[in-house]
């Protein structure tokens, strides 16, 4: 299809007209009591054969996931938004500092439902004993209050994560800002831990 410019002259420096394809991708076989997904998309890229669509549906798929880190690094995690850094350096540096943060978050939201990953993905190994123990206290006597995942995996510590941030086992699954709570919550209560332990070491 091609679109034309728009008249109100904001973009006067751009072409006539825009040559665009739609790729429409539709979810078959949707779990049960989820709407399908249905996406039309509107691309610049070429797509005149079956492999080409799905490069423009995983294109789709990866601007979710900047739209997630985005997030992550603002409203729903570290809120950078709101820093008072003005220096271009050292927002910059913020900045990264600060992507780390985001993506794990996010690896953790990824993985509440369960992974295959390890939990050294996030975590030092060191750590087993006490993420063993912290899942025995934070389990409650239901058994969706207990722990699902195999222990050693990263949706075992993502559980942990959650339940530290405030989720009760129960409604919607724990979303980026719980999991950045409940970390910065493990993450000081594993420091304790390193340095109990190293206090016992001869």
């Amino acid at each position: 299809m091609c679109i034309a410019r728009p008249v109100n002259g904001l973009v006067e420096d751009g072409p006539p007209t825009v040559e665009l394809t739609l790729v429409e991708a539709r979810e078959v076989n949707a779990p049960a009591g989820k709407t399908a997904l249905h996406w039309r998309l509107l691309t610049t890229h070429s797509a005149e054969s079956a492999q080409q669509a799905e490069e423009i549906v995983q294109l789709y798929r990866l601007r979710w996931r900047i739209e997630q880190t985005f997030r992550a690094l603002k409203s729903d995690g570290l809120a950078l938004d709101d820093s008072q850094v003005i220096d271009a350096e050292r927002m910059f540096n913020l900045a990264a500092i600060g992507l780390a943060g985001a993506v794990r978050t996010i690896q953790l939201v990824d993985a509440r439902d369960g992974s295959p990953r390890p939990a050294t993905d996030v975590i030092d190994a060191a750590f087993a004993p006490a993420l063993d123990r912290l899942s025995r206290k934070l389990e409650g006597k239901t058994q969706r209050q207990k722990n699902p995942h195999l222990p050693h995996s990263l949706a075992f510590v993502a559980w942990i994560a959650a339940r530290l941030g405030g989720w009760n086992c129960y409604y919607k699954p724990p979303g980026p800002k719980t999991m950045r709570h409940g970390w910065n919550r493990l993450a000081a209560t594993l420091e304790g831990f390193a340095l109990a332990t190293e206090a016992q070491d001869p």
